[in-house]
């Protein structure tokens, strides 16, 4: 059973009574439905409705003092705690940077993790991703016998983007980073901080940039952020690369406009194609229904 330690993650605890109904009055997926047993993906949105940072959220049962652990990436642990103490207002709610302290394990390979890995929870995006888990960073070593390469590797080919890599914080709506697609968006619940934005663009469907999984030809991968074009027109940027795949952030309608006039699409000088995941449900452009409500 292959881990890896995710260097580039850290770990924030909110605790305390109000713990729950505070995260679900901020962020963007529905609280109620973490539990010890179902982790949870969502988001902290500005209000004008891009990603200040996502994160994975795993509850912490009672007998171990209960509230809720975010697995966030760690250069956007200062803002998010900023942030967050921002909107804690008057409610009894405790928050922690446990980074230091803390570590972020994933599974390398999709499999499940040894119960000594710490507070293990299954991905709650995507199943074949596997489980991750919360560990004290002095017991890491124990656990850990894969680089962070092989988890990566597999994210990619599963379609599955990374802040930071393939979508920027603070310029990102949750649509371009595919939370609508992993669960990370409740389009159900109440109000949230910057929801206004999020519902308009589910309902109006102007959601025309994506992060889509890309093939490169002649497994060659482009540097991580070239520009990704065709016919000398800009698509978008190319983001994490592995074994000859890719995850790219492209305007899906100009990817059809090329594709309809026979043109190559390709990324740092390498041609490239789409590879459309079985968990997106919206259509890529050559599919009945592309360009209608997404």
């Amino acid at each position: 059973m292959p881990a890896t330690r995710l260097v580039d993650r850290g770990v924030i605890r909110v605790s305390g009574e109000d713990a729950r109904d505070f995260l679900q009055n901020i962020v963007t997926n529905e609280m109620d439905a973490v539990t010890p047993s179902h982790a949870g993906y969502g988001a902290l949105l500005t209000p004008q409705g891009k990603i200040i940072s996502d994160f994975l959220v795993a509850a912490v049962p009672e007998e171990e003092r209960g509230g809720f652990l975010l697995d966030v990436p760690l250069l956007q642990v200062p803002d998010l705690m900023k942030r967050l103490k921002l909107y804690k207002l008057r409610a009894r709610v405790a928050l922690d940077d446990l980074s230091e302290v803390a570590a972020v394990i994933a599974s390398s390979g999709g499999f499940s993790l040894p119960d000594e890995a710490g507070l293990v929870y299954a991905d709650p995006r995507l199943p074949a991703l596997g489980e991750r888990a919360v560990t004290d960073r002095a017991d890491v070593d124990s656990v850990v016998s894969a680089e962070p390469d092989a988890y990566h590797a597999r994210r990619i080919a599963l379609g599955i983007p990374d802040g930071g890599k393939d979508f920027a914080y603070g310029d990102a709506f949750p649509h371009e980073a595919l939370l609508d697609q992993l669960g990370g968006v409740s389009f159900k619940k109440g109000c949230y901080i910057g929801q206004e934005v999020v519902s308009r663009m589910q309902h109006r469907g102007t959601a025309r940039t994506r992060v889509v999984p890309v093939v490169f030809s002649e497994g060659l991968i482009p540097e991580m952020g070239v520009e990704a074009t065709a016919g000398g027109k800009a698509l978008g940027r190319i983001g994490s690369c592995a074994k000859g795949r890719g995850l790219a952030l492209l305007r899906l309608d100009r990817v059809a406009d090329a594709l309809a006039a026979g043109q190559t699409l390709e990324g740092g000088g390498l041609a490239f194609t789409l590879e459309k995941p079985g968990f997106v449900r919206f259509p890529f452009p050559g599919e009945p229904g592309f360009g209608a409500a997404s």
